[in-house]
C-alpha cells in the first residue's frame, strides 16, 4: 500500500503548501515544481498538476512571479514540444494579473514556450490565446497581448495574418494608454516579422498612429520604434517614412520625447544614412544641443563624438562645434560633465589644426571647471588628444592646468591626476618630467588623504620602472627616504610602503644598500603601527634580498620585533620570521 501512496505524496504536500498561510513555505513548493514534476511523471504533471496551477489564484505577487518563471522551463516536464500547449492556461491567467513584473515574466515564458512549439500547435493552442488576451476585458490582458504578437505572426496562414495585423492595429488606437504603449514598445519586434509590402502600408499607417498620440509617454516609445522600423525598411522609404518623424519628434512638446530622440539619435542616423544625415538631422541634432531643458543637452552632449564622426570634419566644425563652445559653459554642471565625458573623441575627427584652434580652448575651460567630475572626465581622457597634437603643445597648453589640478581642493580629482602621471611620464620623457612634474609626485607622499599618498607611493614604482632604478637612485629614492623622519606617523607608513613598493624595481644591490637600513631603523619606532609595517615590508624583501642579508640582518631585526610588547607587531613579526625559515627549507 506504501507504494501505490508514494507517487501521491509529492503532489499532496505541493498542494498542502500552496495553500499553507505562510507566504515562504508556498514559495519554496513554487520553485520545487520541476523536482514535483519528476516525481509525478509527465502524464500526470499535464493532467494533474498543470490544471491544479491553472486554478491556483494566489494572491501574493511574489509566488505568482515564481510560478511565472517556472513554467517558462517546464516543456522536458509535460512530455516535450508536443505537448507544450498545457503550459499556455496557467500563463494566460498570469498574463491578467496586475502586478506588472509578473505579466512581464509570463509573457517572457509564453515567448520562450512558443519559440519551440509546432507550427500547427501554434495555430491550434497559441494564436488563439494571443486573440483571447487582446480582446480581454481588462487592459493588463490587452497589455500582455502586445508582447506575443512576433511569436505568433509568422506560424500563421495568410487569412489569420491579416486578422493579427487587423488586432494589432486596434491595440495601438486602444482607449487605455498603458496599452498603446505595450503596442509601441513592442511593434519593432512585431515589424521584423511582417512581410515587406504589409509592413510598408499597413505597419507605417499604426506607426504614423503612434507617432501623433497625445500621450508622450506613447510618443517617446515611438521613438524607439523609429530605430527598429529604420532598419527594416529600404533606404529610400526610410528616408520617406522615418526621417520626417525623427524631425517633427525632435522639436516635441514634451522634453521626455526630446530627450529620447537624443539618445536614439545616432541609431536614427545610421537608420536612415549618411546623405539625409547632413542635411536633416544635423539641424535637429543641432536643436536638441541647445535645447531648453537641461537633461535634452546632456543626452545630446554625450553622443557629439559619435555624431561628428558620421559627417565630415569641415561640417563638424561649422555646425557643431559652435554649439560644444556654448555647452561648455552651460549651467547645468551635467551637461559640462556630459560633454567633458566624450569631447576628447572629437580631436582625432576634426584633425591637428581645428583641434589646437578650437577643440584646446574648451579643454582648457573645462579644466578649470568649479564642478570636480568636470574636470575629472577631461584629465582620463588627455592621450586621445596627444596622438592628434603632440606632446609639445599638449604640454605647452595643458600642463599648467594639469600641475594646478594636482593641488585641487577634491581628492579625487587629485587621485585622477596621479593615475595620469605615469602615462603622461612616458609621453614627455625624462627631462620634462623631471622640471614639471617630479616635484608633485613627492609632495603627495604627504597629502592629508590616504588614498593619494596610497596611489602616490604605487605612482613612484610605476615612474621607476619606466624610467629605470638609475634615474630612480638619482631622483626618487633620496627624497623618498628623506621623509621617514616625517613627526606623523601616518606618512612614515607611507614612505614604508613606498620601498616596499620601489625595492622589487630597484633590484637586491640597492635595497640591501639604501632601503633596508631605513626600514631596519624604523623597528626602533616608539608607534606599534609603524613596527608592525616594518615586519611586513621585510617580509617582503625577503624574495628579493640574498639569503646571507636574510640571515644575518633581517632575521635579528625580527626576533626583536617578536619580542616586542606589543601583539599585533610580534604577530606580524612572527609571520616575517616563519617566511624566512620556509625561504631556508626550501632552498
Amino acid at each position: 500500500m506504501a507504494m501505490i501512496d508514494e507517487p501521491l505524496y509529492p503532489i499532496a504536500v505541493l498542494i498542502d503548501e500552496l495553500k499553507n498561510e505562510d507566504i515562504q513555505l508556498r514559495l519554496n513548493s513554487i520553485r520545487r515544481l520541476s523536482t514535483i514534476a519528476r516525481a509525478l511523471g509527465e502524464e500526470r504533471t499535464r493532467k494533474e498538476l498543470i490544471p491544479f496551477l491553472s486554478e491556483n489564484n494566489d494572491d501574493e505577487d511574489e509566488v505568482l512571479l515564481a510560478m511565472a518563471e517556472e513554467l517558462g522551463v517546464f516543456i522536458p516536464y509535460v512530455g516535450g514540444v508536443e505537448h507544450a500547449h498545457v503550459l499556455l492556461p496557467p500563463l494566460e491567467t498570469l498574463c491578467t494579473v496586475e502586478e506588472t513584473c509578473v505579466r512581464d515574466k509570463a509573457v517572457e515564458s509564453l515567448c520562450r514556450i512558443g519559440a519551440q512549439m509546432k507550427e500547427s500547435d501554434i495555430v491550434d493552442w497559441f494564436i488563439p490565446v494571443v486573440k483571447r488576451l487582446a480582446a480581454g476585458e481588462w487592459f493588463t490582458a490587452r497589455v500582455s497581448s502586445c508582447g506575443l504578437f512576433h511569436i505568433a505572426y509568422p506560424s500563421a496562414p495568410d487569412q489569420l495574418k491579416t486578422e493579427l495585423r487587423t488586432i494589432y492595429g486596434q491595440l495601438c488606437q486602444d482607449d487605455m494608454p498603458m496599452v498603446r504603449r505595450a503596442a509601441a514598445s513592442n511593434l519593432g519586434k512585431f515589424a521584423a516579422t511582417v512581410e515587406q509590402n504589409h509592413l510598408k502600408t499597413e505597419i507605417m499607417s499604426i506607426f504614423d498612429d503612434l507617432t501623433q498620440d497625445d500621450q508622450d509617454s506613447v510618443r517617446l516609445l515611438a521613438v524607439e520604434g523609429c530605430a527598429a522600423l529604420g532598419k527594416l525598411l529600404e533606404p529610400q522609404d526610410c528616408v520617406a517614412h522615418i526621417l520626417p518623424v525623427i524631425v517633427n519628434f525632435s522639436q516635441d512638446k514634451s522634453w521626455r520625447v526630446r530627450y529620447m530622440v537624443a539618445n536614439q539619435l545616432y541609431e536614427l542616423c545610421e537608420a536612415v544614412g549618411p546623405e539625409p544625415t547632413r542635411a536633416d538631422l544635423v539641424p535637429a541634432y543641432v536643436r536638441l544641443l541647445r535645447d531648453n531643458e537641461a537633461e535634452v543637452r546632456i543626452a545630446a552632449a554625450g553622443k557629439v563624438t559619435k555624431f561628428c564622426r558620421i559627417l565630415s570634419p569641415q561640417l563638424s566644425i561649422q555646425h557643431i562645434l559652435p554649439c560644444v563652445k556654448e555647452l561648455s559653459s552651460d549651467s547645468s554642471q551635467h551637461v559640462r560633465s556630459a560633454l567633458a565625458s566624450v569631447i576628447m573623441g572629437m580631436a582625432p575627427v576634426l584633425g591637428k589644426d581645428a583641434t589646437i584652434e578650437q577643440l584646446l580652448p574648451i579643454f582648457l575651460s573645462l579644466l578649470k571647471d568649479e564642478f570636480p567630475d568636470v574636470r575629472l572626465n577631461i584629465i582620463s581622457k588627455l592621450d586621445q588628444v596627444n596622438q592628434v597634437i603632440g606632446i609639445d603643445l599638449l604640454s605647452q597648453s595643458l600642463l599648467p592646468a594639469i600641475v594646478e589640478l594636482a593641488e585641487d581642493r577634491h581628492w579625487r580629482v587629485r587621485l585622477a591626476i596621479i593615475e595620469y602621471i605615469p602615462l603622461l611620464a612616458s609621453q614627455l620623457g625624462v627631462g620634462f618630467f623631471d622640471d614639471k612634474l617630479g616635484a608633485l609626485c613627492m609632495q603627495w607622499l604627504e597629502d592629508k588623504v590616504f588614498s593619494i599618498r596610497d596611489a602616490a607611493a604605487n605612482n613612484l614604482k610605476r615612474l621607476a620602472e619606466e624610467f629605470g632604478p638609475e634615474w630612480a637612485m638619482q631622483h626618487i629614492i633620496p627624497q623618498v627616504l628623506e621623509k621617514i623622519n616625517n613627526p606623523h606617523y601616518l606618512y612614515r607608513m607611507t614612505i614604508l610602503q613606498a620601498i616596499s613598493l620601489l625595492a622589487p624595481v630597484m633590484g637586491a644591490e640597492i635595497t640591501c644598500q639604501k632601503l633596508l637600513p631605513v626600514v631596519i631603523n624604523s623597528s626602533k619606532d616608539r608607534v606599534p603601527n609603524i613596527k608592525f609595517n616594518v615586519a611586513k615590508v621585510l617580509q617582503s624583501l625577503i624574495p628579493i634580498l640574498d639569503q646571507s642579508v636574510v640571515e644575518k640582518t633581517l632575521r635579528q631585526c625580527l626576533v626583536e620585533l617578536s619580542e616586542d610588547p606589543d601583539v599585533d607587531v610580534r604577530y606580524y613579526a612572527n609571520q616575517a620570521l616563519q617566511a624566512c625559515d620556509q625561504m631556508m627549507v626550501s632552498s
